[in-house]
């Protein structure tokens, strides 16, 4: 008969061998999804894996970086650097954000800061909030004199509405245009666009019931009378919820995001011309769409949205196929045969042409965490 001390410490080993056992296969069972994101660096592109062209710049966790030949190169520090876009001369405009105001720099496309266009810290001796400024969006003119973005001016203490700005590069905002006037407690006007005749931009209103939706407007000259909430033209309808738009290399193509009223982000493209926009062409209707940008080369439109459900936002690549469909070639006419019967023929019906095949998005990132309210830029 075995001693109890000896079946009980034959029992105790067992049972911690069944639990360290069970502990590491139920370890090799859990989700990969709830793992904390990788910096874009630490992310190896992949062997013979599709690549994007040109140099693209996402912002992540208060960090620039650029994606080209499939690799990922860090731009600048986590210090909180995001929305870059470009300037005519191929440098950078980048925002840096502080804890109580935020700023517009001129980089080079290592991420070398040049130059500092704007101070909106408050002095050291304020104890008032509201003396900071917040200014997000920056956007070059065509001929890189000017910048136009959103600004918190005018401000009632600490509020916050931004606005849309100009200003020359050589002059700051104390020299700046105020485009636009937003409605109070809605967040103000977004992400300015320099195009043909004026500007396009998001203006987020307030309907009478309390919600908020957002529109593109376009506006063809600074809002001719102070506080004048409505000028300009409204491209989009309170229905339709659209916001960030992106314009396509050469003009005369718009994407954007509507939300329709839903709790989904639908990629919309529409023509344009002058202060008029045409039909609208919804492409994605099943994913959490953000910050769409054209490829340079027109090779098809990149944007942001989580793999699944709520999880962080990949990076994405819609062929350019997939919204503008090749129309198929016509079937060719059969030619009599030189000498053949004179007799009439009944011809034989072509076939038709076969379907088109269904072009997917692309998913270029798997474990990264891209800032959804950081614009992208794109160089060739």
């Amino acid at each position: 008969m075995i001693p109890r001390v000896v079946l009980g410490a034959c029992l105790a080993v067992l049972m911690v061998l069944t639990g360290v056992s069970t502990y590491l296969y139920i370890g090799t069972r859990q989700s990969k999804l709830s793992v904390a994101p990788q910096k874009p660096t630490a992310a190896q592109p992949t062997p013979r894996g599709f690549q994007l062209p040109g140099t693209l710049f996402v912002a992540q966790n208060g960090a620039l970086y650029s994606l080209s030949y499939g690799r990922y190169r860090q731009l600048t520090p986590e210090a909180g650097w995001m929305q870059p876009s470009l300037m005519p001369d191929g440098n950078l405009l980048a925002v840096k954000r502080g804890v109580f105001s935020s700023d517009v720099y001129i980089l080079n496309q290592f991420g070398l800061p040049l130059r500092q266009l704007t101070s909106n810290q408050a002095p050291r001796r304020s104890y008032d909030t509201g003396d900071n400024h917040w200014v997000f969006y920056p956007r070059s003119s065509a001929d890189g004199k000017n910048i136009f973005l959103s600004y918190d001016k005018p401000k009632g203490g600490y509020e916050v509405d931004l606005s849309v700005w100009s200003m020359p590069v050589n002059g700051g905002l104390a020299r700046g245009t105020d485009w636009s006037y937003s409605q109070g407690y809605t967040g103000g006007d977004f992400q300015p666009i320099p195009v043909p005749g004026g500007i396009i931009y998001t203006k987020y209103l307030r309907a009478l019931d309390g919600s908020i939706h957002s529109q593109i407007w376009f506006l063809n000259r600074p809002s001719p009378a102070e506080y004048q909430l409505y000028a300009g033209k409204a491209w989009t309808s309170p229905a339709e919820d659209c916001r960030e738009p992106s314009v396509a290399p050469g003009g005369g193509w718009l994407a954007m995001i509507c939300t329709y009223g839903k709790q989904i982000s639908y990629l919309v493209i529409a023509p344009f011309a002058g202060s008029n926009i045409g039909a609208r062409q919804i492409v994605i209707t099943d994913q959490m769409v953000a910050q769409p940008t054209w490829a340079p080369d027109g090779s098809g439109i990149a944007y942001l949205a989580p793999a699944i459900g709520d999880q962080p936002f990949q990076l994405w690549f819609l062929p350019k196929n997939a919204y503008f469909v090749p129309v198929p070639s016509p079937s060719p006419t059969p030619s009599p045969v030189p000498g053949g019967p004179v007799a009439a023929t009944t011809p034989t019906p072509a076939a038709p042409p076969p379907p088109a095949p269904v072009i997917k998005p692309i998913q270029i990132s798997t474990s990264l965490a891209f800032d959804a309210t950081s614009p992208m830029a794109w160089t060739p």
